[in-house]
């Protein structure tokens, strides 16, 4: 750097401190206070730096002798962002403020980080003839960002590493109930079309109706592993998707045009361990119907599933012609029906008005 140069940045230094005595708030605001400071003269060659103060030299380690005349580049460095350079420049070129965090070196090679803020000082015409620039070491909050930004990575690379640990243990435990249940369906299938073979060989009516009975409660069970495999909602079962199944199987296999059938089903999901005793329920509750009358006479059933004030609502309601039926059959229906019932803790009413029987089992309803 040439001695003009430095010469002419000491002299317009100096000629701004004498404009400011020594008693004047600015000049000993400016020298005193611990914010560190800086002058450019923007109308010689490279806005040299013309004045600092004494926190500037105590940030950076230069001197003020080794800084006038000298462009503030000298504290950027390998590491400073190219882009908050030109953000400078620009500011300085267009005259007008700019406010940039930048990455800065001391005179000893180690680095800090600037809040650094500069702005155009005009005359009374308008022309710049300062810059000033003010500094702030925030070096410790940057570095405690950097610290919290690494922490919150790790902590979303271990969170990423168990989440992909749980999928996969999901997955296979996934697999393994579809396996399970795949299997179950599979030998009620095969149970059922036992029942079937011995019930075209026997010609004894009792076996038969006996042999039905238990179909019947095969095939609901098979319904219901059924519901369960094809469920993409994991070990939940809808209640009231499989009554629609199971009602319309059953009033269509009895094939009589004098039935007149009603349902009133809203989604009621359950766990899958509810599901076998449930469908047991609701396949007694319809089988009582059938055997007092439905399938010799006709008549009307309703079936409702519904949430109902914190619990939810199996209600079967038929109007039919009583038959003498098999006190037997009755009393295996009654007595499966009375454990599902102990099973899930439900409560059951049940109301007859002539050939009108209700009947309403409630239990509690799981979110």
């Amino acid at each position: 750097m040439s001695e003009d140069k430095v010469s002419d940045a000491r002299d317009a230094g100096d000629r701004l401190v004498a404009s400011h005595p020594s008693e004047d708030p600015f000049a000993a605001a400016f020298k005193a206070t611990r914010m560190p400071m800086l002058i450019t003269d923007p109308r010689q060659d490279d806005n040299p730096i013309i004045f600092s103060n004494r926190a500037f030299t105590e940030l950076t380690g230069y001197s003020q002798q080794e800084l006038i005349g000298r462009n503030c580049r000298i504290l950027q460095g390998p590491a400073t962002d190219k882009a908050a350079i030109a953000m400078i420049r620009d500011a300085v070129q267009h005259q007008h403020d700019v406010a940039v965090d930048i990455l800065n070196y001391r005179k000893d090679g180690s680095t800090f980080w600037n809040a650094l803020f500069v702005s155009p000082v005009r005359d009374r015409d308008g022309t710049v003839i300062y810059f000033f620039a003010s500094q702030l070491d925030f070096t410790n909050i940057k570095s405690k960002q950097a610290e919290l930004a690494k922490a919150r990575h790790e902590a979303e690379q271990e969170v990423a590493r168990r989440t992909a640990e749980l999928s996969d243990a999901l997955s296979v435990k996934t697999e393994l109930v579809h396996e399970v249940d795949h299997r179950v369906k599979n030998n009620l299938l095969t149970i059922a079309s036992i029942i079937k073979l011995q019930m075209r060989m026997t010609a004894d009516h009792t076996v038969e109706r006996t042999l039905k009975s238990v179909l019947d409660r095969v095939e609901a069970l098979s319904t219901v592993q059924r519901k369960l495999l094809n469920d993409e909602r994991l070990g939940h079962f809808d209640v009231a998707d499989f009554g629609h199944d199971l009602v319309t199987d059953i009033v269509g296999s009895l094939k009589r045009p004098d039935i007149v059938l009603t349902t009133d089903l809203r989604p009621v999901t359950v766990s899958a361990s509810k599901a076998s005793p449930l469908a047991l329920i609701i396949n007694e509750l319809l089988g009582d119907a059938v055997r007092r009358g439905l399938s010799d006479g006709g008549g009307e059933i309703h079936l409702e599933i519904r949430r109902l004030n914190g619990h939810f609502l199996i209600r079967v309601v038929d109007t039919v012609t009583p038959v003498e039926g098999d006190n037997e059959q009755s009393a295996f229906s009654q007595a499966m029906l009375d454990a599902s019932l102990r099973q899930l803790r439900a409560t059951i009413e049940r109301s007859i008005q002539g050939h009108r029987t209700e009947v309403s089992v409630t239990l509690p309803v799981e979110d």
